[in-house]
């Protein structure tokens, strides 16, 4: 573990985990570093694999935490571990594809002072341009089967000038409070890859929190997919996706919205 004091207490921890992907996090720590200059960060560093780093860590306008795992571990194993080492008043997680042509965070913090917000995430827009599908409806298993026979598109909900409120959103990258993500003990280690944040976000629900997308907030998303041709990331998907439709957390969800729909 190297790491490097900051002379004060960040507001933000940014924890990004790296799979053999450290250019693409070389080119975002230079985002950071042209884009968020106004704000106290940390950045916390996970290699899943052992690789060589081509930057000192000494050489951005930020503190650098770097872990180096003996094994490789899953989504939520390394975010939480990530937590711990973190000092920031709020805890964000972010892809190593992710990128910033501006400083996404002052709308994202201004989302969560309002203290029903537990979680909150920027639009995530393509190379393109275009939206992506990062905030979603909970699934089901009937939404499942229709979107694998190509009858469920589009987006569930409808992108606005003013935060909307999804059921989860993906990732990719969600901005945390700190008391919050504690509060919540983290992701669900039990989940390897695939429906952490689904989980996550079930449960900040079942709290009463809400989960919010601010538009004034964009990153970029190189989204390579190059794991949806794997099968071993098909088996995790599968692995993950019944996990959550077994759980009693699914259960709850599938009840909270019946019964709200009820009385309305």
């Amino acid at each position: 573990m190297n790491e490097i004091a900051a002379e004060q207490s960040p507001e933000i921890s940014i924890s990004v985990v790296s799979h053999a992907q450290i250019q693409l996090i070389e080119d975002l720590l230079h985002d950071i570093n042209q884009h968020c200059r106004a704000l106290l960060i940390e950045f916390i560093l996970t290699l899943n694999l052992d690789e060589r780093l081509p930057f000192a860590a000494d050489s951005f306008l930020f503190p650098i935490k770097v872990i180096r795992n003996p094994i490789p571990m899953g989504f939520a194993t390394n975010h939480n571990q990530a937590f711990t080492y973190a000092t920031g008043q709020y805890f964000c997680v972010m892809n190593p594809d992710v990128r910033l042509n501006n400083n996404p965070f002052k709308a994202l913090l201004a989302c969560l002072q309002d203290s029903a917000i537990g979680v909150a995430a920027p639009i995530i827009l393509s190379t393109s341009g275009e939206i992506e599908d990062s905030a979603r409806r909970f699934p089901t298993p009937l939404k499942i089967f229709c979107k694998a026979f190509g009858k469920c598109k589009g987006s569930d909900y409808l992108v606005k000038d003013n935060p909307i409120f999804p059921d989860w959103v993906g990732g990719m990258f969600m901005l945390f409070p700190r008391d919050v993500f504690k509060k919540l003990g983290g992701f669900d280690q039990r989940y390897f890859l695939y429906y952490e944040d689904v989980n996550l976000c079930a449960r900040l629900r079942l709290k009463g929190y809400e989960v919010a997308v601010c538009p004034d907030a964009k990153v970029i998303h190189l989204a390579r997919r190059s794991s949806h041709s794997s099968l071993q990331y098909l088996k995790w998907h599968l692995m993950s996706m019944m996990r959550f439709f077994c759980s009693s957390l699914f259960l709850k969800i599938f009840w909270m919205r019946l019964t709200k729909k009820f009385h309305e």
